[in-house]
């Protein structure tokens, strides 16, 4: 694999990987549409939890060009996928880090992605990440792919083991650990999101907690429906997770330990809220296409709750939790 990289999209996981690979390395040009932070990064670089600056190229995206014998990571948000992809003409190179299913990128032909289970959180206008919750970052094939494939992934990732910012799982398909990543961000993020609080507050107000978990079970419940293989992501298998949820006492001695590790996190939807745009579609949005027939109403009543809340500028707030609480199931934890 060239040891050329191009990273659309400087934001935490876009920067923390152009970190390592610039540690590795590597030629790398970030490239973002917001013209304040490609300044920042131009004259001062980049850093991940207050290290030393890193520098890279920074190209604004309206002046991007897809180079010929560079691979490309897809690091922005997925509505932003549509404008990108009228600058790529050959998606071969192109390896998403992305969160959820956008509908035209799973028509590409890209052969290989990657998802993130470590949290990180960019500053807004700056080239600035922080990374929250320790975690690893998966990369492996979506499709059969020759041998050589396979080995230009292996450099991609050795190279990004070489920055020691997070883990490098190689997997031989990416597919079980994007659906798996799937199952929790589309629980954790509408409710952290709408409610305007971190993660933790999931595991610690009873509310949010009950419908984290019914969540939790409707999307498991889809994706099994749905035919679909899960992955390990974390400490638990998913079908671990779900025993877990149907014993009496035990979800919430499990909330109890996974609270301290994420407080102060907060979901990647939580800035998009006031923009007018989010993640939705590709999160629960999918999973909704994906059931068909077999029922998901909390899915459906989130989409609706997050998509009024961002057309109309609402304000998150615990509040709106409370719209959602007429379609847990009854018996519900």
């Amino acid at each position: 694999m060239n040891s050329s990289v191009h990273i659309l999209g400087a934001g935490g996981i876009g920067i923390a990987a152009g970190v390592c690979l610039v540690r590795a390395g590597w030629t790398v040009t970030m490239v973002d549409s917001n013209p304040h932070k490609v300044g920042l990064g131009q004259s001062d670089g980049m850093s991940v939890d207050g290290a030393i600056t890193t520098r890279a190229n920074f190209v604004q995206f309206q002046d991007w060009r897809q180079p010929a014998d560079a691979t490309i990571l897809l690091c922005v948000k997925t509505f932003d996928n549509a404008g990108v992809f009228t600058r790529i003409t050959n998606f071969e190179p192109v390896i998403p880090i992305q969160n959820g299913y956008e509908p035209e990128l799973e028509a590409k032909n890209h052969s290989v992605e990657a998802i993130a289970s470590f949290v990180s959180e960019c500053a807004p206008d700056w080239p600035v990440t922080r990374i929250t919750r320790a975690g690893a970052l998966h990369i492996g094939p979506r499709k059969n792919v020759p041998a050589a494939q396979q080995e230009k992934v292996q450099m991609l990732a050795g190279a990004l083991k070489q920055g020691n910012m997070f883990s490098i799982e190689s997997v031989a398909n990416i597919q079980p650990f994007k659906a798996t990543k799937l199952m929790y961000n589309a629980a954790i993020s509408p409710l952290a999101a709408s409610a305007g609080v971190d993660n933790a507050q999931l595991l610690i107000d009873p509310l949010a907690q009950r419908l984290f978990f019914a969540l939790l079970r409707e999307n498991y419940s889809i994706l099994r429906h749905a035919g679909v293989s899960l992955e390990t992501i974390g400490p638990f298998h998913p079908n671990t997770v779900m025993r877990i949820l149907r014993t009496p006492l035990l979800p919430k001695l499990m909330g109890v330990f996974f609270r301290p590790s994420l407080r102060g996190t907060y979901c990647s939807m939580s800035p998009d809220m006031g923009s007018g745009r989010t993640e939705i579609d590709a999160y629960n949005g999918h999973l909704v296409r994906l059931a068909g027939d077999f029922p998901c109403p909390i899915n459906r009543a989130v989409i609706a709750l997050v998509e009024k809340i961002s057309r109309d500028r609402i304000a998150p707030a615990h509040s709106h939790l409370h719209q959602l609480a007429a379609n847990l199931p009854q018996g519900n934890l």
